[in-house]
């Protein structure tokens, strides 16, 4: 059956992919060479595209390279606890080309938060994560941590946030990580979180808006608003409000506000074209879960695409993601027919390492340094709809949320 599926077919379809009997390694200063054992031989060019190549960039972080009692070079990875003399940055090689270099790397829908930061030590830089103990919250976090950025967790429960981090120090003990409780839905939570954060003396480097509710059943906050509305948006637009001279004092800064496709399928203007707070934080009678969420992910573009055009003069970016479709994560456990649909679509959707992989990128990418003000979907560039790109709408947004914030921290001075 072998040969019959194999038949009048190349070995392989990847011109890259080695002869039978070869091996390729890497020297000490990251030269890539090949190894033939049915000859014994080595040589520079690879055996069938005749090409040099090196790798590129460092090793991961927690890897370490050493040298055996032969004289042949391996590898010890310090967060798995393991040892190999296959370089892990054989998967990321550049040609040997003085006039051409390509980069075999792509980022895609199918690109993993753990690749966009290979390579990469942010050793000395802090980041601060909401809704990090779940989903891809969580592996933000992770991937963050496992590559030596200091990360706080800012969760609303705290013993699960714990558990994240112990989860992440079970993978790397030496990992920066904390916990430190924050709840959206309380505007005096979100100060306490500013202030209790302050007061670590810490610079903040990369601030990732990720915390959200979703299919959500009507119910008012301490703060007297609609919880989806507050919880995604203005809780987010509080907590940067007390956060931006951290970030303008640890210049260059990134914000990054994870979003939804499905902020599309909405509008948050009334008929005469202004913006509607009844549409925002409606009554009871007039609310729909999922329409709620689409309108707080829209309102997540607009203050975002804002929130650059203010802070970007003072080196702090800001971009919004779309983190993937329909991904399976406790966003769900709201109502049992979301649950459904999600364990349908399940086999169609990312896993929370792709679905974190867009933040991670906009949080990260060196070309993407002192850019900001736009849309990505699968790590790339794209429109969002009309109404998110809409400057006016974002300016409205930008005072109604400030306004709102201020009157109920005016009252709770009071």
């Amino acid at each position: 059956m072998a040969a019959l599926r194999y038949a009048g077919l190349d070995d392989t379809d990847s011109e890259d992919e080695l002869p039978p009997g070869w091996e390729e390694r890497t020297t000490k200063d990251g030269w890539v060479y090949y190894a033939n054992h049915t000859e014994e031989k080595t040589q520079w060019e690879h055996p069938k595209t005749g090409k040099r190549k090196r790798v590129a960039g460092d090793l991961p972080y927690g890897w370490e390279q050493e040298t055996d009692e032969n004289g042949q070079i391996l590898f010890i990875d310090h967060i798995n606890k393991r040892t190999t003399y296959l370089d892990p940055r054989l998967a990321f090689t550049v040609e040997d080309n003085p006039t051409k270099r390509t980069i075999r790397q792509k980022y895609d829908g199918n690109t993993t938060a753990m690749e966009i930061l290979q390579g990469r030590d942010f050793s000395g830089r802090v980041v601060i994560v909401t809704g990090a103990n779940s989903g891809i919250g969580f592996e933000t976090a992770k991937s963050f941590a496992l590559h030596g950025a200091h990360v706080i967790l800012a969760c609303r429960n705290i013993s699960r946030a714990n558990e994240a981090k112990c989860s992440i120090l079970e993978e790397w003990r030496k990992a920066k990580v904390e916990a430190m409780p924050l709840d959206l839905a309380s505007l005096r939570s979100v100060k306490h979180f500013a202030e209790s954060f302050k007061s670590k003396n810490l610079s903040l480097h990369v601030l990732i808006c990720n915390a959200a509710s979703f299919a959500l059943p009507w119910t008012i906050t301490e703060d007297g608003l609609e919880s989806t509305f507050q919880v995604n948006h203005l809780g987010h637009f509080y907590l940067v409000q007390l956060l931006q001279d951290v970030m303008r004092a640890s210049s260059p800064a990134r914000v990054v506000m994870v979003s939804s496709e499905s902020h599309r399928f909405t509008d948050i203007k009334d008929s005469s074209g202004k913006l509607d707070f009844g549409l925002l934080s409606p009554p009871k009678k007039e609310y729909w879960a999922m329409l709620a969420y689409n309108r707080s992910k829209l309102c997540n573009i607009l203050f975002s695409n804002e929130l650059n055009s203010r802070l970007s003069p003072h080196g702090v970016t800001s971009n919004a993601v779309h983190p993937g479709n329909m991904m399976y994560s406790s966003l769900h456990r709201n109502w049992w027919v979301y649950t459904v649909l999600f364990t349908l679509a399940r086999p169609f959707t990312k896993s929370m390492q792709q679905g974190a992989a867009t933040t991670l990128y906009c949080a990260t990418a060196p070309e993407l340094e002192g850019l900001g003000g736009m849309y990505f979907n699968n790590c790339c560039r794209c429109l969002p709809s009309q109404e998110a790109q809409n400057e006016m709408t974002a300016r409205a947004l930008w005072e109604l949320s400030a306004r709102l914030i201020q009157e109920r921290i005016g009252r709770q001075s009071d």
